[in-house]
C-alpha cells in the first residue's frame, strides 16, 4: 500500500509528465489560455490516461514482452520492440471507442470535452505514460495507480498553468516579458513550484 502511495505522489508531483518531463507540451500550451477549455482537457487526460496505461500493460504483458507466448513454446520470442507502434494503435482504439460511448449515453459531457477527446490520440503524455510504465516495471496494480496519478498531474498542471495566464492578462507586464516570454516564465514558475514537493514521495 505504501508504495501504491508513493506511486500517487510521485507521479501527480514529482515525475509530473507536463512539467518534469515536458510532455504534451504542445497542447500545454494552446489549451491553456483559458481556464474552462484546461479543465475540459484535464478531465480527457485523467479518463483516457488512468484506462489506456493498465489496458497497454495487459497488451505488453501478454503479448510483447520477452516470455510472452510461451505458453505456444515460443519462448524465445521477443515483441517488445513494437510497443510504440501497439500502445499508439491501442489509445487511439480506446480515446475512438470512449468518443462513441461519450456522445451516444452521455451527450453533455461528450459536448463538454468536444475536441479535446481527438487530440488525446496524438498528446505525447498519453503515450509517455504508458512508456513510462513498461521502463519502471510496473505490475498491474503499479500501472492503473501510475495511470490515473500522471493523469491528474498534467491536469492539475494545465489548471493551475490556465489560471496563472488568465490572471496575468489583467496585469501589466514589461513590454519585454508580453506574450510568450511571460508564458514561458510562468511555465518555469510552476515547474519549480512542483520540483520543491519532491520529498512528498520519499
Amino acid at each position: 500500500m505504501d508504495t501504491l502511495t508513493s506511486i500517487l505522489l510521485r507521479s501527480i508531483f514529482v515525475d509530473n509528465l507536463a512539467l518534469s518531463f515536458l510532455l504534451g507540451m504542445c497542447t500545454f500550451l494552446a489549451i491553456s489560455r483559458r481556464l474552462q477549455n484546461a479543465i475540459g482537457l484535464g478531465i480527457a487526460v485523467v479518463c483516457v490516461q488512468t484506462i489506456s496505461v493498465p489496458l497497454n500493460y495487459l497488451v505488453f504483458d501478454l503479448l510483447l514482452a520477452p516470455g510472452a507466448w510461451r505458453w505456444l513454446g515460443l519462448d524465445i520470442l521477443d515483441l517488445s520492440y513494437l510497443k510504440f507502434i501497439v500502445f499508439i494503435g491501442v489509445i487511439a482504439s480506446f480515446v475512438q471507442v470512449l468518443e462513441i460511448v461519450l456522445e451516444r449515453y452521455f451527450v453533455g459531457l461528450h459536448r463538454a470535452l468536444g475536441v479535446y477527446l481527438p487530440l488525446l490520440t496524438v498528446n505525447c503524455a498519453i503515450l509517455g505514460g504508458s512508456l513510462f510504465m513498461v521502463q519502471r516495471d510496473y505490475n498491474f496494480n503499479e500501472s492503473l495507480v501510475w495511470g490515473f496519478g500522471s493523469g491528474v498531474g498534467w491536469a492539475l498542471a494545465i489548471i493551475l498553468f490556465a489560471a496563472l495566464r488568465e490572471r496575468v492578462r489583467y496585469s501589466d507586464p514589461p513590454l519585454a516579458m508580453q506574450g510568450l516570454g511571460m508564458t514561458f516564465l510562468l511555465c518555469g514558475f510552476l515547474s519549480l513550484a512542483f520540483a520543491s514537493l519532491r520529498g512528498l514521495a520519499g
